[in-house]
């Protein structure tokens, strides 16, 4: 049941075949395709000038890092839309899917470190009180990154359980 969930929590996020199978100048032009759709996009919302640095992620994701000086609007919902517009952009160009995680001046980082604090957190206390854990509701995304950061702990297993909005992960002691 936890691949179960694992399986949709991914596929809820971004999915894309062949992984390690593109070339660096595949990559490259991912990251063009979804560098000038971001400019493009950026246009309408009167933030000045930004920059776009490229790198790759932990899970072989295309991180794209946006810095400027008047960034806020873009925060939270906001970015969620963003990044789901870069992509789908992108894989309809490119003609199929590439993970890329849109960011904006570090903020989905820093939010990916607090989360996996929150899962590392849970697992403890699933295993110092033998019961689950039931954490906040989250996005898919946040969801993704708890049964990462925890499916190397053999102590917990975890699982997605909710519907829409409402959808939680359990942290389990084994």
């Amino acid at each position: 049941m936890e691949e179960e969930n694992m399986v949709q929590d991914e596929s809820s996020s971004q999915e894309y075949e062949g992984e390690g199978q593109y070339s660096e100048e595949e990559v490259d032009r991912i990251a063009d395709t979804a560098i000038e759709a971001i400019q493009d996009i950026l246009k309408y919302f009167n933030v000045g000038e930004v920059t776009i640095e490229e790198y790759e992620g932990d899970e072989g994701e295309l991180i794209l890092d946006i810095t400027g000086d008047d960034l806020a609007v873009l925060i939270g919902r906001t970015l969620d839309s963003l990044q789901f517009l870069i992509s789908s952009i992108t894989s309809r160009i490119v003609g199929h899917r590439y993970p890329i995680v849109v960011d904006v001046e570090g903020y989905k980082a820093r939010q990916r470190q607090k989360i996996e604090d929150i899962a590392l957190n849970a697992a403890d206390k699933a295993v110092d009180q033998d019961r689950s854990i039931k954490l906040r509701p989250m996005t898919p995304y946040e969801r993704r990154i708890v049964h990462i950061a925890l499916r190397g702990d053999d102590r917990v297993e975890t699982v997605s359980e909710g519907e829409g909005r409402a959808r939680r992960v359990v942290v389990s002691p084994r």
